[in-house]
């Protein structure tokens, strides 16, 4: 896959950090898998480590430019994080001893299953009650979530958006609020997952001249030359979406990453 490819496939990265809150994850993991298909077995550690270096960038500039109406939601989720960040840790450390293919499988069969919940258990597509002002606080997640959620999503390189927006949504925000507070969790769940990526190796037949630990630097830099001046955009120029429009979209996203991520074996 060349430059120009990884590039506009960046382009989509912007997109889907400032709309769904993936930060990147879920359409970097089949891109890199793809890119570096010649690393075997390899190829799928190295995709979720690129992508978490590739979420710190895209999630943090998120953030920064995401209103503080908007994230003091998450003022009193201090427990929250910290627990995000040591399952994060947790999680990335396990990638490096686990079969390629049980990661590549579990990837697929956890957005397989968080579909059917999205479309068969109300509170998502079929909020419980009336959806909540965009700027107003809905109750935080539950901090407990923090470790396995972290975990999970650092294990399969994902970031966490898909845990974390249908639990907000749940929770009575709206998808725009949702997905916006989608980013700083990411972001504390790919700073240890980066961390530790970085420092990760690939077998010795698998030598690849663009990695670092882990991370192909190359495909993390076209990703990002890419994403970072549609997130700008976006972020000043937010596109106007209803909110059930926004919420089909979302699952519509994660069925297209599971299709790619099943092709791309």
């Amino acid at each position: 896959m060349n430059d120009v490819v990884l590039l506009g496939i960046g382009l989509l990265t912007g997109v889907t950090t400032v709309l769904f809150g993936f930060g990147g994850g879920f359409v970097t993991v089949p891109t890199v898998v793809w890119a570096d298909a010649a690393l075997g077995g390899d190829a799928i550690r190295v995709a979720t480590a690129t992508s978490a270096l590739v979420m710190v960038v895209n999630a943090g500039f998120a953030t920064a430019a995401t209103p503080r109406r908007v994230l003091r939601a998450l003022r009193s989720s201090g427990l929250l994080l910290l627990l995000l960040a040591v399952g994060a840790f947790a999680g990335a450390l396990a990638t490096h001893h686990s079969p390629a293919a049980l990661i590549r499988w579990a990837f697929v069969a956890y957005l397989a299953l968080t579909v059917l919940d999205l479309l068969l258990r109300p509170g998502f597509l079929r909020p419980r009650g009336p959806v909540e002002a965009a700027d107003r606080a809905s109750r935080p997640l539950p901090p407990l979530l923090g470790a396995p959620v972290g975990a999970v999503a650092a294990f399969l390189g994902v970031g966490g958006s898909v845990m974390t927006v249908p639990a907000m949504r749940r929770a009575g925000h709206t998808m725009a609020v949702a997905t916006a507070l989608a980013n700083p969790l990411t972001l504390v769940i790919a700073l240890p997952a980066a961390a530790v990526s970085l420092s990760g190796t690939v077998s010795a037949e698998a030598a690849h001249p663009h990695l670092l630990g882990l991370v192909d630097l190359r495909a993390a830099a076209a990703l990002l030359l890419g994403a970072l001046p549609v997130i700008a955009i976006l972020r000043r120029h937010p596109p106007r979406v209803p909110d059930r429009v926004y919420a089909w979209a979302y699952i519509a996203l994660l069925v297209l990453v599971t299709v790619a991520v099943v092709l791309a074996g």
